[in-house]
């Protein structure tokens, strides 16, 4: 199989960069000025970077002045956890078992909470969780992390559900919209969160900027304390120098993914075929398909044949896709994700994400079954005349 016209399938890794993005930060590092400046080219940095607060703002139903710029998701999530942490007596974090890495890692003291075989969150075990967690033993202030849509399988959660019984509990709630957003409507006041995470990459903006945004009056409840200390950027929330290109890129991004909203779910026409004919085709599991999921996101395998080595023949046939989350630095590893929703390790090796993005074209799907099938094929052949898989 040699190398054919390059089709990209892996957009919830990074998506492409909208033209209009582009035009955006070529105008920005034109600029000269700090945004903490008073002059002249400092006030015009700065009015840049509050017009893409206020762009920003709009995709979550958020209040501009919410809008703290991070580096990107990453450092949004370990801001809003370990931001929270740092509190006089301590603090408890649970998080869904199938959180980002991100969010897992952000401490070492987070209790995770379980999920079903649809890897959606039980609601009960968060229930339980957290009647104990308050109790007369336990009476720091606890946060409870749950993602708005999974990035490797797709599936929504129940994130309103979550809210409402943190709430009744006196947790705080914080939500990793990363994938989320731009993909399906985020309202920050109807989820009912604290904290909201974006990630500019995701949405057809640059890499290296994202933001954490705040619920307004719910965030005093926070006491939030900065997790990088320096100046009095981001209103306290966040020291260093803004990144004046990438926030002005992040705000046309956040306008663009709001405005085509509506078109983004075309694409559930487009993976509901892949899995349709992959079906008819062979004996493939497609993971959360019993539930909601983003429209772009199939997570599926190709039965007898390890992930590494379809990543491998994919590429070598044009065509990039992932297994799982690809911040691994470059390694395919077993995903907790699917490990969490109680999938046996020689099934989940066999487990590739494919995602759509608003470039994919007809064609691009046509490419993608061609060598899917070829690969499996050859598998399959390799097996029966006796060669390993």
């Amino acid at each position: 199989m040699g190398m054919k016209h390059p089709v990209y399938m892996d957009h919830n890794a990074s998506t492409a960069v909208l033209p209009a993005v582009r035009k955006a930060v070529a105008r920005a590092l034109e600029m000269t000025g700090n945004a903490s400046s008073v002059h002249g080219a400092g006030r015009a940095a700065r009015k840049v970077i509050e017009d893409a607060r206020d762009r920003v703002a709009a995709l979550v139903r958020a209040r501009s002045a919410d809008v703290v710029f991070t580096s990107g998701g990453t450092e949004a999530n370990n801001l809003a956890i370990q931001g929270f942490e740092q509190r006089p007596g301590g603090a408890l974090v649970l998080a869904s078992a199938v959180e980002h890495t991100s969010v897992l890692k952000a401490s070492p003291n987070i209790e995770t909470i379980p999920v079903d075989r649809e890897g959606v969150i039980n609601l009960e075990a968060l229930d339980m969780m957290l009647a104990d967690a308050f109790s007369a033993s336990r009476t720091h202030p606890v946060l409870v992390s749950v993602m708005l849509a999974n990035n490797e399988t797709g599936i929504i959660q129940p994130v309103s559900e979550v809210a409402a019984i943190a709430e009744r509990h006196g947790a705080l709630v914080h939500c990793d919209a990363v994938q989320a957003a731009g993909k399906i409507p985020v309202d920050i006041t109807s989820l009912g969160v604290h904290m909201l995470s974006l990630s500019a990459h995701k949405i057809g903006g640059p890499a290296g900027i994202g933001s954490l945004v705040l619920a307004g009056d719910l965030a005093n409840a926070l006491n939030l304390s900065a997790v990088i200390k320096g100046g009095g950027q981001e209103r306290g929330r966040r020291a260093g120098s803004e990144n004046l290109p990438g926030i002005a890129g992040f705000g046309v991004a956040a306008e663009e993914a709001l405005k085509n909203l509506p078109e983004f779910s075309n694409l559930a026409v487009r993976r509901d075929r892949i899995e349709e004919e992959l079906g008819r085709y062979a004996t493939t599991h497609v993971f959360g398909a019993g539930t909601s999921r983003l429209a772009n996101t199939c997570c599926l395998t190709m039965p007898g044949v390890a992930a590494e080595r379809q990543i491998i023949a994919f590429d070598l046939a044009g065509i990039s896709l992932s297994a799982g989350a690809a911040c691994s630095s470059g390694k395919v590893e077993p995903s907790h994700v699917l490990a969490a929703m109680g999938v046996a390790v020689d099934e989940a090796d066999t487990a590739i994400r494919v995602s759509l993005g608003w470039n994919t074209t007809d064609q691009d799907i046509n490419a993608f079954l061609a060598a899917w099938r070829e690969i499996y094929d050859r598998a399959e052949t390799a097996t029966n005349d006796g060669v390993a898989a």
